[in-house]
């Protein structure tokens, strides 16, 4: 994930709060840090190989770092992603990217081993 972040350039980073990680619940949360796959997966679902502009927010579809695809919608300065999340604060410039702030954790459509991880998106 590191390597994603830092050595990528144009890239978008829709970031959960601290708070929207907490909102999992604590079996939920250790569960995706026990399994380094899908803990991975999960974190690159919220990283956008291109920089996106607020311009480009109302009802658009992106392809993630980890293959799928989100949605963002909305207008003026309320939006979602996938109609879970709000952005809460955004068009925030890195050296290599854009971040924008969600109160919510997505999920990526399919996991490849749902048999033995199952999470459930909080926003």
């Amino acid at each position: 994930m590191t390597d994603t972040l830092n050595k990528d350039h144009d890239i978008t980073v829709f970031a959960p709060t601290n708070a929207a990680f907490n909102n999992l619940g604590k079996e939920q949360l250790d569960k995706l840090l026990a399994n380094t796959g899908a803990l991975k997966k999960q974190l690159t679902y919220h990283v956008v190989g291109q920089k996106i502009t607020p311009d480009q927010l109302p009802h658009v579809t992106f392809t993630t770092k980890e293959g799928s695809t989100l949605t963002t919608s909305g207008s003026g300065t309320s939006f979602k992603v996938n109609n879970t999340a709000g952005v809460t604060c955004g068009n925030i410039k890195t050296a290599n990217g854009t971040i924008y702030v969600i109160d919510g954790v997505l999920t990526p459509p399919h996991w490849q081993d749902e048999a033995s991880y199952t999470f459930t998106s909080v926003g």
